[in-house]
């Protein structure tokens, strides 16, 4: 897909009717869902605050369209016991990378450097999108250094925690994330030449998580299934990371069973999410070869975000163009139209590598000034207006599709 071919999509679809704005009754129900997400805690997989988020949503399900069905799958969670960086005597607590080792409760000491030396502790810095490059895996895999230091760079200072991509095999060597508030002071301490503890210290501990999945038959059960979905785990409260997938996920529940479907579309919220997707692989190892036969909708990150861009990706024309007609009569025009060949990073990554239909809705993280920080929080982090027009516009895209 070339660039003229988008930019002539964004512009055809600029004259369509986009000034109507949302319903107080819609911006009503975003709000309330929004405040009740925010109000549940920390959203990390397999922990009570995702418990409560798997909870509310399956309420919120059944009271639209009847009773929903969790599926469980296992992992070992990880349990920080201590995560943090010693310098001169003084600690600078952080976060365990996920998806590396371990160190002991005494941790690991020396001198530190840059990624380019040779001490046995090295500092790197990096935002939270790192995780999608190849470089970063092979800078992990392939590191000399005993323990590294990630400081975070997130869109505003704080701890932005990275992904845990390869969760159930981690790799390289043991790795805290600290704040980017920290910089100045690791970076003086590397420059001087100060000797670094570094502890990560984490315990595993069985656990089990949950998707929320339920399906609305359609007319016609032999054509090809439609599924909708949208993860529901994160770092923080992530209210506008997560939040507005999930309204987006209920509204779109809303409008198909107001106008039933000709085909079955299936609605999934996954857990498992930054922990390299695990609900959304339980969920497709229950129905093999869904990837290619069933069309997927994915309500992914920051969508209405303050100040986040919308983006729109998908290899098909015809699922772009009926996006981008739906959210612009919406009043909400998409700001980005990713090349139909770019791999998404989020959970249609494998649906795009094998070949399926996929539609993907997301605001790219460096659009986002609050991704994967704590400071993603109700009210300040989400624009409700705009979350409400998204959700309508594809809610009603969807009920097209499905005719």
């Amino acid at each position: 897909m070339n660039l003229s071919y988008c930019r002539g999509l964004l512009a055809s679809a600029a004259l369509l009717t986009s000034a109507q704005a949302a319903s107080p009754e819609a911006a009503a129900r975003v709000a309330a869902w929004l405040a009740a997400w925010d109000g549940q805690g920390l959203h990390r997989t397999a922990t009570t605050g995702d418990e409560a988020g798997a909870a509310w949503l399956a309420r919120e399900a059944t009271a639209i369209a009847g009773p929903v069905t969790s599926e469980s799958f296992q992992l070992e969670r990880i349990d920080p016991v201590a995560a943090y960086v010693e310098i001169d005597g003084e600690r600078i607590n952080g976060e365990a990378l996920f998806d590396g080792p371990s160190t002991t409760a005494e941790g690991l000491r020396g001198l530190a450097t840059d990624a380019t030396g040779a001490g046995p502790i090295a500092v790197r810095s990096l935002p939270p999108s790192a995780v999608y490059g190849e470089e970063y895996r092979r800078m992990r895999r392939e590191s000399p250094h005993r323990a590294l230091v990630f400081l975070t760079l997130g869109g505003a200072p704080g701890l932005a925690p990275l992904n845990a991509e390869l969760f159930r095999a981690p790799f390289g060597p043991p790795t805290v994330q600290i704040s980017s508030v920290e910089r100045d002071r690791v970076l003086g301490a590397l420059a001087r030449k100060a000797e670094f503890r570094v502890v990560v210290h984490t315990t595993r501990t069985p656990a089990q998580a949950r998707n929320i999945v339920l399906t609305i038959a359609g007319r016609d059960r032999t054509r090809p299934p439609l599924v909708v979905m949208t993860p529901r785990s994160s770092w923080w409260q992530s209210t506008s990371e997560r939040g507005g997938g999930l309204v987006c996920w209920l509204e779109t529940l809303r409008a198909l069973q107001a106008n039933p479907p000709g085909c079955d579309v299936v609605f999934t919220a996954n857990s498992g999410h930054e922990l390299g997707h695990l609900g959304l692989d339980d969920f497709v190892a229950r129905r093999p070869g869904w990837e290619t036969r069933a069309t997927w909708i994915h309500y992914g990150a920051n969508i209405g975000a303050v100040g986040s861009k919308l983006q729109v990706q998908s290899a098909h024309d015809d699922l772009r163009t009926l996006a981008v007609t739906h959210l612009t009569t919406a009043g909400q025009k998409p700001d980005l139209l990713s090349d139909r060949g770019v791999v998404p990073i989020g959970e249609t990554k494998d649906i795009h590598k094998a070949g399926g239909r996929y539609l993907t809705l997301v605001g790219p993280p460096n659009t986002s000034p609050l991704f994967h920080l704590p400071q993603d929080r109700w009210p300040q982090a989400v624009d409700v207006a705009a979350v409400a027009r998204v959700a309508e516009g594809m809610a009603n895209a969807v009920v097209a599709l499905t005719r």
